[in-house]
């Protein structure tokens, strides 16, 4: 098709061109977290008052203000950065609205005045609130999918052209078939991010080779539910257009003519920059009809979820985005077979599709040289609970929990000592501290009754009880169950009884093992993943930590080992 005025109108080099002279042309630019956590912290005041100093020393044509997505350090937001040419750049934590007026009356204006290779002493009274960019939690990371997340305004397409945005999407929809994405992806070794750790080349591979005569769709699951987990959530506030371009390569991969973003409604901020974003990509004309001048088109639509966990299982989102209660069906047929609208669906998470334009630029070798033998890349999780430096990370795959918890995240505070480690959300299981040296990847966290999950991870001092553990997160799965399977329904509530009792210190042995029971019940005959993982954190408890079972037992064993 030849190419018309229009395309040449909307030509994403001059876009980058035209952008990146513009950005250029400022001395300084000013990075101001405005994802979710910072802004509950008071960040819209702090740029606000930034703006108005800005003004009020005139130099608007030199310093540029950036609202931007999660910069990783949350427990030290909000955060800002700046970054003047000619000067190391300065990350400031904590800040107040009267700490970001002195940001710029104190360190910026003065700091641009400098003669050329002068540099900049901060004052003490703002030295307290810098962060170092030498710490592990920031030197130990290794970023693809948070490449440019908290460095770039997520609500200027311009912005994310000029750093290379949608020319992924450009190489293979001018130079690549559709089967030549799809085996570059199946070569990266990437695997679903979403949970199961599906070979996404393999499931572009079979709904690819589904043959249809009108319809087929693709769906992005941002319907993250884990307690302490927000890396979907921070991706879309950060840098939605990546996941965008990456659906959209998927759509060409797969033969898709639609696609559909299912976010959970909880996330105002994420669903705001997402739409926000595919509004920037129809305007731009990157979106509808004959994108970039070829025979590709492509339109996407946001359904947004009602706050149930089961519907990050991907047949109940499927229900859930047609109408109909969110509940599991049996597979097969899968979703590449028969989906949405009982039409082929490759259904893919938010994080496995911000992989691909990563992936295709760089080349699936490039992408596959992180990680281990059978998981590649990165991965980005949600480092929460009883940890130093709680926040966003992403780091290789193979990287071990000890790396992760005692160098990036610090380690553990206030003097205690480590105990457990959590992955995988309320599906997961708990990792007691002699197993810290152990690799960060699927297999290996299954050895010891874990999962990878989405990519929460929790971390445990010695003050945490393992059996309340385990009874917050069946508490959790029971209240989430759809309720369809019986195994799932009655199981879980029978489990979460017998726990309840046995916290109360009126359990006994025989309780022990009908917990063990019904959960292997549970596991082999739930209709899907949500009931089959739910005895997970009960399993895993009882696996190292069943003395603290026992010692609420009433006929626990005394000190010769008999039964009291």
């Amino acid at each position: 098709m030849a190419e018309t005025d229009l395309d040449k109108r909307f030509d994403i080099h001059e876009i980058a061109k035209t952008k990146k002279a513009e950005m250029d042309s400022f001395a300084c630019s000013i990075y101001c977290c405005h994802s979710t956590g910072c802004k509950s912290s008071g960040s819209d005041d702090i740029i606000t008052l930034i703006k108005e100093a800005i003004a009020a020393h005139g130099i608007e044509d030199k310093v540029r203000v950036v609202a931007t997505g999660c910069m990783g350090l949350c427990a030290q937001g909000p955060l800002i950065r700046v970054e003047i040419k000619g000067q190391k750049d300065v990350l400031y934590k904590r800040v107040e609205p009267l700490i970001g007026r002195l940001i710029i009356t104190e360190h910026v204006v003065p700091a641009l005045r400098l003669p050329e290779g002068e540099v900049f002493e901060i004052p003490e009274f703002l030295a307290q609130h810098v962060l170092s960019l030498e710490l592990p939690f920031f030197t130990k990371q290794e970023k693809v999918v948070l490449r440019d997340a908290g460095h770039m305004d997520p609500e200027d397409i311009q912005e994310y052209i000029a750093r290379g945005g949608y020319l992924a999407l450009e190489k293979v929809l001018k130079t690549m078939k559709p089967e030549e994405v799809v085996e570059e992806i199946k070569k990266s070794g990437l695997r679903g991010r979403g949970g199961g750790g599906f070979s996404t080349g393999m499931k572009w591979e079979l709904a690819s080779k589904v043959p249809t005569v009108d319809e087929k769709f693709i769906i992005c699951n941002g319907d993250e539910g884990d307690p302490g987990a927000y890396m979907d959530r921070s991706i879309l506030e950060g840098d939605p257009h990546s996941v965008i371009e990456g659906m959209m390569i998927a759509a060409y991969a797969i033969g898709a003519t639609s696609g559909w973003f299912y976010v959970r409604a909880e996330y105002p901020l994420a669903v705001e920059r997402l739409e926000k974003a595919i509004k920037a990509c129809k305007k731009t004309r990157l979106l509808g009809n004959n994108i970039m001048g070829t025979d590709f088109s492509f339109n996407i639509e946001v359904r947004l979820g009602a706050g149930a966990f089961v519907c990050g299982e991907e047949t109940a989102l499927i229900h859930s985005i047609e109408g109909k209660r969110g509940t599991p069906r049996p597979r097969p047929p899968y979703p590449t077979n028969k989906g949405l609208w009982d039409k082929p669906s490759c259904v893919n998470n938010v994080e496995t599709l911000g992989n691909i334009p990563k992936i295709i630029l760089k080349g699936a070798d490039w992408f596959a040289s992180f990680g281990t033998e059978t998981s590649k890349g990165t991965k980005v999780f949600a480092l929460t609970g009883q940890v130093e430096h709680s926040g966003l990370i992403e780091v290789p795959m193979g990287t071990t929990i000890n790396e992760i918890v005692n160098e990036i995240g610090g380690g553990v505070p206030n003097g205690k000592k480590l105990k457990a480690v959590q992955t995988g959300g309320p599906s997961g299981g708990v990792i007691p501290a002699e197993n810290m040296d152990l690799p960060v990847c699927y297999e290996e966290l299954k050895k010891v009754g874990s999962i990878m999950g989405s990519g929460g991870m929790i971390v445990m001092d010695d003050s945490s009880n393992m059996v309340n553990i385990a009874n917050f997160y069946l508490d959790f799965t029971v209240d989430e169950s759809c309720g369809k399977c019986a195994p799932c329904r009655i199981g879980g509530k029978q489990m979460l009884l017998l726990l309840e009792k046995i916290n109360k210190g009126k359990g006994t042995k025989q309780d022990l093992a009908d917990l063990k029971r019904i959960a292997l019940a549970m596991q082999k005959a739930s209709l899907c993943g949500l009931g089959q993982t739910a005895p997970n954190p009960v399993l895993s408890t009882l696996r190292f930590f069943e003395n603290e079972y026992w010692e609420k037992l009433i006929d626990k064993p005394s000190a010769s080992g008999e039964a009291k």
